[in-house]
């Protein structure tokens, strides 16, 4: 289930928005309402808020701008692109398979720093001629920022932290865009994308400590050279590595996954013949018949040998325990139509994305238009366990 809303798609790729998204949006807003209440205390409150709230609005239009720069490269190079999700810590492409070579993971990683980069120059830029006129009157830069317009200073702070997000993402820290930018090098000069992976992932966990040591830092007093030190920016920066680090691992661990499916048919690894139920099957007799006298969580509807829907768990559970002995498999099952299947000779790396994308623990899996058997996350993770030297 996601996590969020959606806010529509634009050139083919849906855009969403993560429920934690809204907490930064906030804390940003406040922030900078404070930020500019300092610098322009003639400023009324509206004047004040709304400024902020524009430049939050703004600062994560330049966040999918740069990701939007990430998708489209990948559509470009032949790599589909599902979704773009702005979180937490910024915004993701869901983009659907690894880059096909080093070349095309260069390509596809770097144009979003670039783009950050040049917005922010631009934005730097328009905003030098409020500076220009501020300057004459030879005084601090604080002063001379308080001299501002409301725009010049909201095209100031806009292009600054556009330039910064820039040189941010270009940390060699994977899977930040500058990790990834290391692991196309290194895929190029070793041919080997799992390798190449592995040791980008290193260094990501590497710089991921180092933030969390200075966040520690930070929170204990110490001034740590740009981050400054106080206890809200130490946690901050500390979480921002712990992050950095889980994604880092999680990132390879992903890589050896598919590198150890990658090549294996669905039909190595799915349950033949699994248990099936008609349609008209009350949810009682499915109950007392097949869910308590077995481990199975979902059971293929089968009718004239034909498969017609699936019904789970999670099905059964949405029905009053009071409507057991009249509500039947047929009313509440997915019908055959909403149903996601896969074929006998699939690979089980894509199958295993299927899976992931549709939330779901089974898939169908069909040959010549007939149900051949079920493929459950479980059977996938038994063949990784059974494979675990590899891993």
């Amino acid at each position: 289930m996601d996590s969020g809303f959606r806010l529509g798609k634009l050139f083919g790729i849906q855009i969403k928005i993560d429920w934690s998204w809204l907490l930064i949006f906030i804390l940003i807003t406040w922030n900078l309402a404070i930020l500019f209440g300092q610098f322009h205390p003639v400023w009324g409150p509206g004047l004040r808020w709304g400024t902020a709230l524009i430049a939050s609005i703004l600062f994560f239009a330049s966040v999918l701008a740069h990701e939007f720069a990430h998708s489209l490269m990948a559509q470009a190079q032949g790599v589909k692109v599902r979704s773009i999700t702005l979180f937490l810590f910024g915004g993701v492409s869901n983009i659907q398979r690894h880059p096909p070579s080093p070349k095309a993971e260069f390509l596809i990683t770097i144009v979003g720093p670039v783009t950050s980069l040049v917005l922010g120059l631009l934005l730097t830029l328009l905003a030098g001629a409020g500076f220009g006129a501020a300057a004459v009157t030879g005084r601090s830069p604080t002063e001379m920022f308080g001299q501002l317009s409301p725009l010049s200073t909201l095209l100031i702070w806009l292009g600054s932290i556009n330039i910064l997000l820039a040189l941010f993402n270009m940390i060699p820290g994977f899977p930040l865009d500058g990790g990834r930018v290391l692991r196309s090098i290194l895929w190029a000069i070793i041919d080997d994308l799992r390798r190449a992976t592995r040791w980008a992932s290193w260094v990501g966990q590497a710089v991921a400590w180092i933030f969390i040591a200075m966040g520690i830092a930070m929170i204990f007093g110490f001034q740590v050279p740009f981050f400054g030190t106080g206890l809200v920016g130490g946690i901050w920066l500390a979480f921002i590595g712990w992050f950095l680090n889980s994604a880092s691992v999680q990132s390879y661990r992903q890589i050896v996954v598919h590198d150890i499916l990658e090549g294996v048919p669905v039909k190595q690894l799915m349950r033949p013949k699994p248990p099936i139920v008609p349609p008209d099957c009350v949810i009682s007799d499915l109950v007392n018949t097949h869910i308590m006298r077995t481990d199975d969580h979902a059971f293929p509807v089968m009718q004239d040998n034909q498969l017609v829907g699936m019904i789970t768990l999670e099905d059964v559970r949405k029905v009053s325990r009071d409507e057991w002995e009249t509500v039947t498999v047929g009313q509440v099952m997915t019908p055959m139509d909403e149903l996601t299947v896969v074929g006998v000779n699939e690979d089980a790396a894509d199958t295993l994305m299927k899976l992931t994308r549709r939330d779901v623990r089974q898939l169908p899996v069909m040959e010549n238009g007939r149900l051949a058997g079920l493929l459950r996350r479980r059977d996938i993770v038994k063949w990784l366990q059974l494979q675990s030297e590899a891993v």
